[in-house]
């Protein structure tokens, strides 16, 4: 295994969290109350969990919920590290659960979680998908009165259509798909990653690209019209333009992903966190917590005509038919690459 020095940080004041359970009351064991202590992004996507994840669950079974945030990786660390696990279910990257599964996150084996009833790619041993969404390629109309872009390849046509493109700081978020795509690779051909050829198609683009620091940043650019282009995911992508962005997508390609409920090593509340999960998982919660956040259920057994989205959730919503071409972003590819990713990606930055 990788050692994966991005995900590793561990620092005192992280542990001594865990150890004191600031940000909640101690989840009870499962011959007590039946309590989980449930670490997510905080904000509104949170209070989306509460309402239409948490809330159906505690009415069915009498569980109660201890929310923190945010949910970080290095208190994952800390805690498993001091033996005082107080956290039952975590809302953060499948990577982490996939480069230290069984070292610092549960397997999930509860027969509940069928993984035959998940698309094709998108589960592994610590992880099944909860929902999922797209990295969504989007323009600012009032900044093209004339031509607009069509394809994927415009994102990287500063000349034809110029102005500065705002992306995450991050290289999971679509971009190096989209520049090999952009570059003439087949979409079926993307992975394994050629890093080589896609640091040389954003190279193309260096000048006008705006590393943002978060999404609430993204937001703030798009509204402002700091820039022109964005790739982003679904739900900042709905909320921006719910917030004054005049946006429109770009159904040529996009990348999917998906979000999971993760549970950190050594929790007296497995089983309990894991007949959470399948909760999650099913038609009735799925759809629910689809509605209010624009994202698309885990499984492609439900429906998306059953969730009742707006006409705005529709507009940048990746899963619906005639949306162009989108590939799963391959997780164990970026379970075994990450690391060494985000280590070129900051050394590019500043190069």
């Amino acid at each position: 295994m990788q050692t994966y020095r991005f995900l590793s940080v561990m620092a005192v004041g992280a542990m001594l969290v865990a150890a004191c359970g600031v940000g909640g009351e101690p989840a009870g064991g499962e011959s007590g109350a039946k309590t989980l202590t449930w670490a997510s992004t905080g904000g509104q996507f949170q209070e989306d969990e509460k309402k239409a994840l948490q809330k159906p669950f505690t009415t069915a079974t009498g569980t109660a919920f201890t929310n923190v945030s945010p949910a970080e990786q290095a208190q994952v660390r800390a805690m498993v590290t001091s033996g005082n696990t107080i956290w039952d279910l975590a809302n953060m990257s499948w990577i982490y659960a996939g480069a230290y599964c069984g070292e610092l996150f549960e397997v999930l084996d509860d027969p509940a979680l069928d993984r035959s009833r998940f698309p094709e790619g998108t589960t592994g041993d610590c992880f099944v998908p909860t929902y999922r969404y797209a990295n969504i390629f989007s323009y600012n109309a009032d900044m093209f009165p004339g031509e607009k872009p069509t394809t994927i390849r415009d994102f990287f046509d500063v000349e034809r259509f110029p102005g500065k493109r705002v992306v995450f700081d991050y290289p999971k978020a679509g971009l190096f798909e989209a520049a090999l795509v952009a570059d003439g690779v087949p979409p079926e051909q993307v992975y394994p990653l050629d890093l080589d050829r896609a640091f040389r198609k954003i190279d193309t683009i260096r000048g006008s690209l705006v590393f943002a620091p978060s999404y609430g940043a993204i937001q703030q650019m798009m509204v402002d019209k700091q820039a022109s282009m964005v790739l982003t995911v679904t739900a900042r992508t709905i909320v921006s333009a719910q917030s004054g962005a005049n946006l429109v997508p770009v159904w040529d390609f996009n990348t999917t992903d998906i979000g999971a409920l993760v549970i950190p090593k050594g929790t007296p509340n497995k089983a309990l966190a894991q007949q959470m999960i399948a909760f999650v998982t099913e038609p009735e919660q799925s759809v629910a917590y689809a509605k209010l956040t624009g994202t698309a259920p885990s499984r492609p057994d439900v429906d998306l005509e059953t969730v009742g989205y707006t006409e705005e959730q529709k507009q940048f919503n990746a899963f619906l038919p005639d949306r162009g071409t989108t590939i799963e972003q391959d997780k164990q590819w970026w379970i075994d690459n990450t690391d060494a990713l985000v280590e070129r990606w900051t050394s590019w930055k500043v190069g």
